[in-house]
């Protein structure tokens, strides 16, 4: 009985240590600042510098609260109080909101996408002068008829596909009937009634959307993620030139996460050879590093990096260094993290494929559902801090300040 208890003990104090040493390598976690804490259910952060002061501007849907808001970056100084903010539009359901002059008038509009009952995309016109971009007033929402309670919305991106008009939108959905494609401009983009409808692929769930030249031959492909469905995983849509564009002919070619159920993805070179490589999030403890073999964008090989048990299921990815020792590290967001830690960071041991990276603290147990996330200097000391927004707790639209001094 005596061996009996005394193995017990050792095993317990094994147990302690391990965990100890658990703690002591995750560390603390960072100071958190809010930016907007004020609707329910913030649902992403994209990024644009939109009265040309050289900080960066953050815009984002409040899906429960039904609004879409910008924020104005206050500077370096002021930027831990909250920031300075306007509500653009309020739509019903809102997943994402994204940065665009779509009238080419200077002034910064917004695009929205909705799902739930709503269905559609907005478009929420800016003020022409920059100095009125903070009076909700002047802003006007309008609805894109031709997708008008069409599809449930999920992402957008602005980019130039048939080199015609002005700047054309890549859309996706999800659930029934859910496509990607894109909305072609037409010769006056204000008037909404002529835009159309170009549709590239059957989708499940689109959870990114990137317009990225992603075989070096000057135009822009379509990189994407899509969580559910046959056709799911991280795949890119080769552009076929400006004179085919509107024909809807867009090669398919895979990347890898085909057997997984693929989150946000981030595009980054993350072993520094040159070629663009695609790290991507999945809905469990794991992250897929999908490393380019091709010049051309043709032939991937993928990789896992286990995510700790103390950290929630995957959801957002950003690459950036740190910790500033000249290597790329990964930042993840979680989803369904009650009680864990829902921003965390990894810092490589030894070579970039391994499945074992150190995991570093972020945000603690505090939050449950973190969503996109972005790396940036917001405090101006000279290392990336971690700017996301949390759904479920109410924390909002936030930002993690970075405890490494240059």
């Amino acid at each position: 009985m005596k061996k009996k208890h005394a193995f017990l003990l050792s095993v317990a104090l094994a147990l302690f240590v391990s965990l100890g040493n658990i703690a002591a390598e995750h560390g603390t976690p960072w100071a958190r600042h809010t930016i907007d804490d004020s609707s329910r259910g913030a649902d992403g952060v994209r990024l644009a510098d939109v009265n040309a002061d050289g900080l960066m501007d953050i815009a984002t849907p409040w899906e429960e609260g039904g609004c879409v808001r910008v924020y104005l970056n206050p500077g370096p100084s002021p930027t831990k109080r909250k920031w300075p903010a306007v509500t653009v539009g309020e739509v019903g359901s809102p997943e994402d909101a994204v940065f665009v002059d779509l009238d080419g008038d200077g002034g910064v509009d917004v695009v929205s996408c909705c799902e739930g009952d709503v269905k559609s995309i907005w478009v929420h016109w800016a003020p022409r002068h920059r100095k009125n971009y903070l009076q909700p007033i002047l802003w006007k929402t309008q609805v894109v008829p031709v997708v008008q309670g069409t599809k449930s919305w999920m992402f957008c991106v602005p980019t130039k596909v048939d080199g015609r008009n002005g700047v054309d939108l890549v859309a996706g959905a999800k659930g029934r009937d859910a496509q990607i494609g894109w909305l072609e401009s037409p010769k006056n983009p204000r008037d909404l009634a002529p835009w159309k409808w170009h549709p590239l692929c059957e989708a499940g769930w689109v959870m990114s959307l990137f317009a990225v030249d992603m075989d070096g031959d000057g135009d822009l492909d379509i990189l994407a993620s899509d969580r559910k469905g046959p056709n799911r995983g991280c795949f890119w849509l080769e552009n076929p030139g400006d004179a085919a564009a509107q024909a809807g002919t867009w090669k398919r070619h895979p990347i890898g996460g085909e057997d997984k159920e693929v989150m946000f993805i981030v595009p980054a070179d993350l072993d520094r050879d040159g070629f663009l490589d695609v790290v991507v999030s999945t809905a469990g403890r794991e992250l897929l590093y999908c490393r380019r073999k091709s010049r051309d964008g043709l032939a991937w090989e993928s990789f896992s990096i286990r995510l700790p048990e103390t950290a929630g299921f995957g959801k957002g990815v950003g690459v950036g260094d740190i910790d500033l020792d000249g290597k790329p590290d990964i930042v993840f967001t979680c989803e369904g993290a009650k009680g864990k830690s829902g921003v965390m960071w990894l810092s490589r041991r030894e070579a970039v494929t391994d499945r074992l990276w150190d995991a570093h603290e972020i945000s603690g147990p505090e939050g449950s559902k973190f969503d996109l996330v972005e790396l940036l200097d917001l405090d101006g000391d000279g290392d990336l801090d971690v700017l996301t927004c949390e759904e479920q707790e109410n924390l909002g639209v936030l930002w993690y300040e970075n405890p490494t001094r240059p």
